[in-house]
């Protein structure tokens, strides 16, 4: 028996949806958005120095598995610094779902394409519908609350961190994607309290198929800035199927959530789940790796290229953020055995070269280590899990089909 590591690089998009024309940020399509490949131009440009790093962009051993390929496959870009012939297997994958966010992706690649659309808020100001705002205001227990627009999570924190704090009225807003969020100190507000408010309110926001409530606690006083933590909470809509995880679990096997996983996937089909930064998440993905049991499922989401680099639009971020993923990939291939699996892959893209703050529709990497060297063409995202159930030796099930 072998164990499986699904690893997502969470919005590491590699350009080419054949639909970007359908999705937009600010107005504008995401037709040609390629957040690997504008970084990697960027970098080559010298226009994405900075945040420790400088220079092209380097990344031998995702490049070594086949990362570069990937990326001419996916989108026709040859991109400067990648161009290693794969030494693992190597291929692109394509959604079906109409959503370029964090459930789509994840569930699509555990096997459940979303059948349905997802509820999104207007961009008007207010953007809630009067129901929702009251059922917030009742269970936080606070006079109001601020906000009710559409936002950028750390904008936002500037305009009304101080207010939040004067008055204790949380700051609720959304963005592109099918979301509510809210944000409290950790402090004035209360940690605690603010997870009991997002609990409250998410069945109501399921019911209208939106599909996360977000917590988003931050600290800091208005003199020195607010900022915010790593003790995000997501509340996400039940996933309406079995996926990949449930499979696991039901046949006996062991399934370990890293970073968000467990949130996106509304707790269900897990067994032992471990939040924290990126760099506390990849100690927890190598630990895996040297202890995990025999037949295991881990899967790991690794936010921080999305949440600190993609949305706010720092290219040299998110390209320092690659590099430094690339630099811990050998301690974690080390750590497997013989037999075992790991596909890396992501779920949307976030070109930070792009027009807006929003998640961009682009096709995704997957790379495999521990089956050899292997192009598998274009794939689509429920592939990942077939492929990755296939592995595992479970009965076949779902939208997708092994690649192995």
């Amino acid at each position: 028996m072998t164990r499986a590591f699904l690893v997502v690089l969470d919005s590491v998009g590699i350009g080419g949806a054949p639909d970007a024309d359908a999705y937009f940020n600010d107005g504008t399509p995401d037709t040609g958005a390629n957040t690997l490949g504008h970084i990697a131009e960027a970098c080559a440009e010298g226009r994405a120095d900075g945040a420790g790093r400088a220079g092209p962009l380097t990344l031998p051993n995702l490049d070594g598995l086949g990362l570069g390929a990937a990326l001419e496959l996916a989108s026709g870009l040859r991109a400067p610094g990648l161009g290693a012939t794969p030494s693992g297997l190597w291929g692109a994958a394509t959604e079906v779902s109409r959503g370029k966010d964090t459930p789509s992706g994840h569930w699509e690649i555990a096997g459940l394409p979303v059948p349905w659309d997802w509820t999104y808020f207007p961009k008007t100001e207010p953007t809630f519908p009067e129901e929702v705002t009251q059922r917030l205001i009742e269970a936080a227990g606070a006079g109001g609350i601020l906000g009710n627009r559409h936002a950028s999570g750390t904008v936002i924190l500037d305009e009304l961190g101080a207010e939040h704090v004067a008055t204790g009225w949380p700051i609720v807003y959304t963005s592109a994607d099918s979301v509510l969020q809210i944000a409290a100190h950790e402090e004035s507000f209360g940690l605690d309290r603010l997870y009991a408010l997002c609990e409250a309110v998410a069945p109501m926001l399921h019911a209208m198929r939106v599909g996360r409530v977000i917590a988003r606690p931050f600290v800091g006083r208005a003199e020195t800035g607010f900022s915010r933590t790593t003790n995000r909470r997501d509340f996400a809509l039940e996933p309406p199927g079995d996926t990949l995880l449930d499979w696991a679990q039901a046949a006996g096997r062991s399934v370990n959530a890293v970073g968000k996983i467990d949130d996106i996937f509304a707790h269900r089909g897990m067994d032992n789940g471990i939040h924290g930064a990126d760099a506390d998440l990849m100690e927890a993905l190598i630990g895996w790796g040297d202890g995990a049991e025999e037949g295991s499922l881990t899967f790991a989401n690794l936010v921080e290229f999305d949440a600190k680099f993609g949305h706010r639009r720092d290219v040299a971020g998110y390209a320092a953020h690659l590099e430094w993923f690339d630099a811990q990939l050998p301690r974690f291939l080390a750590s497997l055995r013989a037999g075992d699996l790991a596909i890396f892959t992501a779920d949307h893209g976030n070109d930070p070269t792009w027009t807006g703050t929003d998640h961009t529709r682009e096709r995704v990497p997957v790379l495999g280590w521990g089956v050899g060297a292997r192009g598998i063409g274009q794939v689509g995202f429920a592939d990942i899990g077939a492929s990755v159930a296939a592995h595992l030796g479970l009965p076949e099930r779902g939208a997708g089909r092994s690649f192995l």
